[in-house]
Formats: structure tokens, sequence, C-alpha cells
């Protein structure tokens, strides 16, 4: 079994985005069509044209990645291209727009794996400690079958952790969401790094929500690293904020030993790939846009990483 977490930096432009991304960019309800399916997946190699001009802008491949799902990203063979131009490829285990973990592909998660072989397996969790018992162990009951089973196999476990407001904690802040963000999250998300730890789900990579310190950043590293993990890194997510949010949270935890890079989503492509669906943006322009965004990123990461060493 290889050690657990990962060492190198991590740069993942993030588009695996499927329930929500289909019913919010192309008001697509339910099972799409044959042809509403090949319309997504569509925009989805977009996108990923977007990531090629950044890597031909001289970005690093192996430290560059991709995060694509199979149901849109397959069909065009977004998965197969990243590999085969050296990028680092990531896809998600998890059922798209649901409130509690579940596999995408049931019982088959493994077979999946095996099929596309990326270099990251991502889960995205939804998970309050202080929230509902029993969904929270059935949650850690199937995130620990998939934990085990990654590294029994040798593969890398990527964990996106988010922490929504139980209705008492919003209260204690009076219902204001950031200062829920600011106050709360942090230790909620170190409560829940550790639960899962002592329960045996052992991620190699945790895909952490923006925080607006870097000495929380600090703590969470702390967490992630308890207990021996000195291999495990952390990465920032792009949670849909603009830019000069990003921006923040990027600052923050890129001075950090222990965070190594982002994965960031719709901040990067959202606005290019909707003038492109509204014909405002030839597709060429688009592309062009994400690359831009993502390589703007890049550099935030990078100076504030760069300016701390220096220091």
């Amino acid at each position: 079994m290889a050690p657990l977490g990962y060492d190198g930096k991590l740069y993942i432009l993030a588009f695996d985005h499927r329930g929500s991304f289909q019913k919010k960019m192309f008001g697509i309800e339910g099972d799409p069509s044959v042809e509403e399916t090949d319309k997504i997946s569509d925009a989805k190699h977009l996108i990923f044209e977007g990531m090629l001009k950044a890597v031909d802008e001289g970005v690093d491949p192996e430290v560059t990645g991709v995060l694509v799902d199979e149901q849109f990203g397959a069909p065009r063979n977004v998965p197969g291209e990243a590999k085969n131009r050296g990028l680092l490829l990531a896809m998600p285990v998890e059922k798209s727009g649901q409130d509690e973990f579940d596999f995408e592909y049931g019982d088959d998660f493994g077979a999946h794996i095996e099929k596309f072989d990326p270099h990251f397996s991502k889960v995205l969790v939804r998970y309050n400690p202080d929230g509902d018992a029993e969904t929270n162990k059935r949650q850690a009951e199937r995130l620990k079958r998939l934990s085990d089973w990654l590294h029994d196999h040798d593969r890398k476990f990527l964990f996106e952790l988010l922490v929504p407001a139980e209705d008492e904690q919003l209260e204690k802040v009076g219902g204001d969401t950031d200062r829920f963000d600011a106050e709360l999250r942090p230790d909620l998300m170190i409560k829940t790094i550790e639960e899962f730890q002592d329960l045996g789900v052992e991620a190699d990579v945790w895909k952490i929500e923006g925080i607006d310190t870097q000495e929380d950043c600090e703590r969470i590293v702390q967490a992630a690293r308890r207990g021996g993990r000195d291999g495990v890194i952390c990465v920032v997510l792009g949670r849909g904020a603009d830019d000069d949010k990003v921006d923040h949270w990027l600052r923050q935890g890129a001075p950090v030993e222990g965070y190594a890079g982002f994965a960031i989503g719709r901040t990067i492509w959202w606005d290019a790939l909707k003038g492109f669906l509204d014909g405002d943006l030839e597709r060429d322009e688009a592309a062009q846009r994400i690359a831009d965004n993502y390589l703007r990123f890049v550099k935030v990461y990078d100076e504030a990483a760069r300016e701390t060493a220096a220091a």
C-alpha cells in the first residue's frame, strides 16, 4: 500500500458538475435526452479546450489537473484526452446533487474507477458533525468502504468537504452565513476531519472550502496531518465565488505548509461558457477566457506562496 498523501502541487480545473450544471446552465430537469447529453458533453469539452490552451501557454502538466465526470465528460473522451496530454485526472465517485453521499454506480464503483484509471477519485460530501446522527453514520460507512478500496488498490482519495450550517448554528450568528463561515465553520471542519480519520476514512487530499484566515488554514492542516499523516495535503476550492473572494482564500492557504494548490470550477468557466452558449462569444474566444482565468489563479497562488518563502 502506498503511503497516505500526495507529494506535489495540484492546480485542478473542476468541471465534474452534473445535476446543477444541466439545470442551471441548460435548464434541463431530470434525465437528459441523447441530444441534450451531447450538447452538455460538448460544453464540457469546451471547458477542457480552455485547459489545453493553458497548457500550450506553458503550465506544467505534472501539476495541472482536470476534475471531470464520466456522464458528460466521457462521451467526448475528455478523461482519455487529459491523460494523453500528460495531465492529472480526477473523477467523481458520488451521485450528483444529493445531500447524503452515495455511490454514483452503486456496487460497481470500483469497475468504473478502473475503467478510466484516474489519478484521483473524488467525493463531494456534505457533513456537519452536529447534524443528523443516522445520516452521518450512513455516509461514514460508505466512505470507509471507498477509502479502504482505494488504498487497497493504491489509488488516491480526493475528499471535497462541505459543512452546511445547522439551524441552531446559524441562530448563534444571527442568521449571518458569512459569520458562520468565519466563526464556526473552521472548527466544524476540523472536528469533521478528525471524526472521519477516527472512523478509518483516510483522504490523501482534502479539498477545503475557502478559509478566511491563514491561522485557520494552519489549524486545518494540523488536523489533516495529525497522527503521522504527514503526506496529506489540502487544496482550496472555489465554491463558485467571485474572483476577489477566491483570490483571498488562495492567499490565505498558499503560504501554509500542507496546502498545495486549488481545485476551482465555476469561477473559472461559468461566464465564458455562458457567453458561448448565448452566442456572445466564439468558441475559441470562450476557451481562451477559461485559460486566462485559470492561469490568473495559478499566478495568484504561486505569488502568495513565493512571497512567504522569500519572507
